[in-house]
């Protein structure tokens, strides 16, 4: 399910499944596109941040045309202790891969993945020098 902001509309919420994994969506092209995500984190549950929560960051092939530095969306990443993928929708193969990535993010947050947790997965993402 896709949504453009949060909070999500209340009138359907008897209909909406369980929610395994918040991903935002960053276009590095558009600093409105960080503001929309800043705003959102608002009406996250602070539950979520413990390894159901992931940055994607877009548009990153063109770097002379990014309004928005990577450090500010990394220290993001660090702020919420959520993990923030890079890539180029436009390439098919770092699509792919990132579907892929963003597919096994999602089974391990929905616990299909035996003896792992979101929990855990999110420690084993973080860099080691972050100890």
């Amino acid at each position: 399910h896709l949504a453009t902001s949060l909070p999500l509309p209340s009138e359907r919420d008897h209909l909406r499944p369980r929610i395994d994994l918040v991903v935002f969506m960053i276009d590095i092209k558009s600093k409105y596109s960080l503001k929309n995500v800043e705003t959102s984190l608002a009406h996250v549950d602070a539950s979520f941040f413990l390894g159901k929560v992931c940055f994607l960051v877009t548009g990153v092939g063109r770097v002379n045309a990014c309004s928005i530095e990577t450090n500010v969306i990394c220290n993001l990443g660090e702020a919420y202790c959520s993990p923030v993928l890079f890539c180029e929708l436009e390439l098919e193969g770092i699509r792919v891969a990132t579907a892929q990535r963003l597919l096994r993010m999602l089974q391990i947050c929905a616990g299909h993945i035996p003896g792992v947790s979101a929990l855990s997965f999110v420690s084993l993402m973080r860099n080691s020098d972050d100890d």
